[in-house]
């Protein structure tokens, strides 16, 4: 269902693109199946690699559709940013998330009870028929309906009581769309710790309404559970914007955070171009091997477009562990800066930071490219969704996307 290249993820984009409108608004919430999501995009996986642009969707939806027709599809694409955003100015948040989650995983490892309810989760055997084959298709094909990731995460902290962290885990992943932000921060939504005190109920009367009778888990959910609490507070960081590149020669470092290069407005092209993921870093126990797979590929189709668009020599370190390698080719094409597309909150930000700060002395520097799209959508992401879900046709006008 998902081939990791831009050319793919334009052809489901022109597939979806007359359903984008009303039929989206009005069937968007229900899952058919597996087999039957022609009432969804599916441009999730695609999106978040960035082999297709949230810009470049806008400007389609909004030349076939009028705003208020689309309205609702272009809310779920800015969900992406929204989440982006107020992650990027709350990193606290994230490296609590890698914290708590070590800590349960030792935890899984002394509690033997614990761990057996884990791994009934993990594997789909649980009892609750839903969740069960929730769980299993994630792990079949690395993606889930937007309103079953929800019911399922609710399940998994209200009902069958597990950690969130170790759910927001799995489905990071497992996902092939799994993104630090928007998982991390979706877990939390729904477990009423993003909105504080305001959590998502999964209820057997809305599973059965929106799988079509698929399935009616009556008797069997916690529909009256309370909101998780936290005493933490997370202090607010300031927006990296505006950021100036390097006119020196520079190498181009793509990863899977951004796999559009023929649409980076760069000043002048690169000497040289290196493509690596980091997906590996996803979590202790690594990533799966579609997830990985998919990232992988994404990348070696941007090197591949980036090569062919700028007509330099390109350097594959999609099959590395570890960044270390790129600064040996630092040394070999002597050139010393290195610019990339933003790298956002995340594991790859964190390794990315660490190489820069162990390079430091061999004058190897990190220039990070922000695109427009972020650079005005990201500001205002401090609060709820609504803060910028208002400013929705004003950041269209100002894109110059309409």
């Amino acid at each position: 269902m998902f081939t990791p290249t831009r050319d793919s993820a334009l052809l489901r984009f022109r597939e979806f693109l007359p359903r984008a409108g009303r039929s989206y608004a009005a069937t968007r919430n229900s899952d058919f199946g597996p087999d039957n999501r022609e009432n969804v995009s599916i441009l999730s996986p695609w999106i978040r690699h960035r082999l297709i642009c949230e810009e470049e969707i806008v400007r389609g939806t909004l030349r076939s559709h009028d705003f208020k027709s689309a309205e609702k599809f272009l809310q779920e694409v800015f969900w992406r940013a929204y989440f982006k955003g107020w992650l990027e100015q709350r990193p606290d948040i994230w490296r609590w998330y890698q914290s708590d989650l070590k800590s349960e995983f030792s935890r899984l490892d002394a509690n033997r009870e614990l761990n057996t309810r884990y791994n009934e989760a993990i594997t789909g055997a649980t009892g609750i028929d839903c969740f069960d084959f929730w769980a299993r298709e994630l792990m079949q094909t690395g993606y889930l309906h937007n309103h079953a990731r929800m019911w399922f995460a609710s399940i998994w902290i209200f009902t069958l009581k597990l950690p969130w962290v170790l759910g927001a885990d799995f489905f990071y992943r497992h996902l092939l769309d799994g993104d630090p932000a928007s998982n991390t921060c979706s877990w939390r939504w729904v477990a009423g710790l993003h909105t504080k005190g305001k959590h998502y109920v999964a209820r057997s009367s809305n599973i059965e309404k929106f799988t079509n009778g698929r399935f009616n888990p009556v008797g069997e959910l916690n529909e009256t559970p309370l909101p998780l609490h936290e005493e933490r507070i997370a202090g607010l960081a300031a927006l990296l914007l505006h950021v100036t590149l390097p006119e020196d020669d520079y190498i181009l470092l793509l990863h899977e955070e951004d796999c559009a290069p023929e649409l980076l407005a760069l000043q002048k092209p690169p000497k040289a171009i290196v493509g690596l993921h980091g997906i590996h870093q996803r979590s202790p126990i690594g990533a799966s091997k579609q997830a990985t797979a998919f990232a992988e590929g994404a990348v070696r189709d941007a090197l591949s477009r980036a090569q062919e668009h700028y007509q330099c020599e390109s350097f594959d370190l999609t099959g590395e562990p570890e960044l270390e390698p790129l600064s040996a080719i630092c040394d070999k094409i002597d050139i010393k800066k290195v610019v990339t597309p933003y790298v956002p909150v995340g594991p790859l930000a964190d390794a990315l930071d660490a190489f820069g700060q162990a390079h430091a002395s061999n004058d190897i520097s990190i220039h990070q490219y922000m695109r427009p799209y972020d650079e005005i959508c990201w500001p205002h992401a401090t609060k709820g969704f609504f803060k910028l879900k208002e400013k929705i046709p004003k950041i269209i006008s100002g894109l110059g996307l309409h």
